[in-house]
């Protein structure tokens, strides 16, 4: 292919509203475009590296057994009915109607779509398991698309769907879907980790986030050297260290218009640990009082997922007011106003003589004990993991943080669409049975985007070996010279018939601004082909990772053969 007659409009400056390295990188080395917030065009190098990413992910599936269906785009609005999710997933889903004033949506994700088909041909635990996935273009219509291909509101998903006729055969393929994901991760050259994740809009039990650590990352991670992983969504917390000391007399104490943690600590001189702070929340309609220690946060992904609600948030003034007698500030657990369910994280279980509001104006109690006090109605672990938390799976380590790139999350579905949606199949007994669903979900423009943010420098994008657009390119510093179009044309020939994809430079252009155009694209390997170093019989070989010490001087069929070696064609 020459660079001449292919699509490659490369620019020297990244438009001002490119915001991370990798839109800049794609924008820059003639990969995408930019056609509205959220919307880009690919161009052919960036289809070209999509399809091998794509390739990559088919091989995979296939080898754990997927078959490749392909499901519309837009789906009715009653499949979405079927699961209550219409409503659930709210601004996000792009919603349109036809002319017969019919209800749409364009599809964010596709359980509903592959449930309805599953359960209308599959009949019998002899057909099952099975698993179905298809390459589909997603839609979500995100209130603020940034970050270019990574969070777009348009972008390539691969999405895949598991039937099983128990929990038992679930497990058991979703650990060849952990391997499977951990396979293309490996393949794409990712320098990644796999972590525990809240479940989302999708739902279910169980699920991991397939994670590529990049500093550049907008999730943050958890992690300790025992193998303990998860986003900081999901991340256990384990129960504070018992206070051993002796129980005191419960006081009232004045906090004129002090209402922080950290203002009535400084006033009390008192450590914000000894702290129970009484968050209200509106849940689903309902009022609920959360006890946390006053120097953590709650973390109102596993709250919403503790009560199981639609809708959370923060009550307002008038709330807080009504239930606890008391402004926003001074609420607590002792002889509430109003009585509502109050649940307490494991962060309060053993703490002793703590402050907490004292449901009057102005002031505070000090020497609260749980139990002897106040009661609380449930006990979960609502909070947000910290640095210097202690690892809830090992119990000696401390947390450690990274921050992450999402481009793939696996889901223990379970029988969250299939009694919705009644797919059921008849057991050996002709039993009626709900079938067991796994999700499995990868991004393929997402990973584009991910590997440009984990491997580049400043001249450009590194691929790796297995995903870039083209293997190798060939740099004649003067095409018009025989001797160099005729070793070209060899080089070639020889590495094409052997299944690479090879781009030759053959523009009139300086060498350095072939060079910069080279390294700006990221192909894994440069031949350079110039009359000074062919009147010796040599080419350069480099590296796209190598420095400029990494240049070989070579003759024409070493450089191919090295490069045959590398990507074992020989």
């Amino acid at each position: 292919m020459y660079f001449s007659k292919m699509l490659i409009p490369t620019l020297r400056e990244a438009p001002s509203d490119a915001d991370i390295i990798s839109a800049k990188l794609m924008i820059r080395s003639g990969m995408i475009r930019k056609l509205a917030s959220g919307l880009y065009e690919f161009l052919p190098l960036g289809i070209r590296a999509l399809r091998k990413v794509e390739n990559i992910i088919r091989e995979e599936m296939d080898a754990a057994g997927g078959q490749e269906v392909v499901l519309p785009l837009i789906f009715p609005k009653e499949l979405w009915i079927e699961t209550g999710r219409w409503n659930v997933y709210g601004k996000e889903l792009f919603r349109l109607k036809d002319r017969k004033e019919a209800e749409f949506c364009l599809a964010p994700t596709a359980e509903e779509g592959i449930t309805d088909l599953v359960r209308k041909d599959i009949k019998s635990y002899k057909q099952l398991p099975v698993m179905l996935y298809q390459f589909g273009t997603k839609f979500r219509d995100e209130i603020r698309p940034r970050f270019g291909i990574m969070r777009a509101r348009e972008f390539l998903m691969k999405d895949g769907y598991s039937f099983h006729t128990d929990e038992a055969d679930l497990e058991k393929y979703y650990k060849t879907m952990f391997q499977t994901y951990s396979n293309v991760c490996t393949r794409c050259g990712f320098k990644f980790r796999a972590v525990e994740a809240a479940s989302g809009a999708i739902g279910g039990s169980f699920s991991h986030e397939f994670m590529v650590l990049a500093e550049t990352g907008e999730e943050e991670i958890a992690h300790c050297g025992c193998g303990y992983g998860a986003n900081t969504e999901k991340a256990e917390c384990i129960t504070c260290e018992a206070d051993t000391s002796e129980n005191l007399a419960m006081e009232e104490v004045l906090t004129p218009n002090i209402g922080t943690v950290e203002e009535v600590a400084a006033f009390l001189n008192a450590d914000p640990k000894k702290f129970i702070k009484t968050m209200i929340y509106m849940s689903d309609g309902q009022t609920v009082a959360v006890l946390i220690r006053g120097d953590f946060e709650v973390n109102e992904i596993k709250l919403q997922a503790f009560l199981g609600s639609t809708e959370l948030a923060l009550a307002g003034e008038n709330t807080i007011n009504e239930v606890s007698g008391a402004p926003f500030g001074f609420a607590g657990p002792v002889n509430m106003k109003k009585k509502i369910k109050v649940i307490a994280d494991l962060s309060v279980l053993n703490a002793v003589n703590a402050v907490t509001g004292a449901n009057k104006k102005d002031y505070h109690l000090k020497n609260v004990n749980i139990n002897r006090d106040f009661k609380y109605d449930a006990v979960a672990d609502l909070r947000k993991i910290v640095e210097g938390d202690t690892c809830p799976r090992c119990k000696k380590s401390k947390i450690s943080f990274s921050r992450g790139i999402e481009i793939g999350h696996i889901f223990k579905l379970g029988t969250k669409y299939s009694k919705t949606m009644n797919a059921t199949y008849l057991d050996s007994s002709s039993k009626e049975n709900f079938m067991v669903m796994g999700c499995y979900g990868i991004g393929v423009t997402r990973i584009l985007a991910a590997t440009i943010e984990q491997s580049n420098d400043e001249n450009g994008i590194i691929w790796p070996d297995n995903i870039a657009p083209f293997e190798v390119i060939i740099v004649p510093v003067n095409f018009a010279d025989e001797k160099t179009k005729q070793v070209t044309d060899q080089i070639y020939q020889s590495l094409t018939k052997a299944g690479l994809d090879v781009l030759i430079d053959d523009r009139d252009e300086r060498a350095g601004i072939k060079f910069k155009d080279a390294d700006l694209i990221g192909i894994p390997y440069r031949i350079t082909i110039g009359e000074k170093n062919l009147a010796n019989g040599n080419v350069e070989l480099k590296a796209r990772r190598d420095s400029k010490e990494g240049i070989k001087l070579l003759k024409p069929e070493e450089a191919v053969n090295e490069i045959l070696k590398i990507y074992q064609r020989l």
